[in-house]
């Protein structure tokens, strides 16, 4: 499988997040509120999408609604795949910043 690359941790700990509410607009939102980066939307579908076909993600469709104007929207969640893929990969950045937090430290 492969580990993910940094703005595909970015979305999973988003998605992580946002629990039962992830889907683009929010994942964006979540991207865009918590990290210095701006981020299109057709940025976060290919991502989705990637993560989606690694393995990663369950998608399910939720009904349409009168305020998308009868549009279906997809929601994504963590599956056991991908809460092991980030758990792995948190634990290795934690590893390798080990004893470096006076340099990391942000002015």
């Amino acid at each position: 499988m492969g580990y993910p690359g940094e703005f595909e941790l970015l979305t999973l700990l988003a998605i992580a997040q946002l629990g039962d509410d992830a889907y683009g607009v929010t994942v964006r939102a979540v991207l865009e509120t918590r990290t210095s980066r701006a981020v299109t939307l057709g940025a976060i579908y290919k991502t989705l999408g990637r993560l989606e076909a690694k393995g990663l993600l369950d998608v399910t469709v939720a009904p349409p609604t009168g305020e998308r104007g009868g549009r279906r929207k997809k929601l994504y969640r963590l599956n056991s795949s991908g809460l092991t893929a980030l758990r792995g990969s948190l634990s290795d950045l934690r590893q390798m910043a080990a004893g470096l937090e006076p340099e990391l430290k942000v002015p």
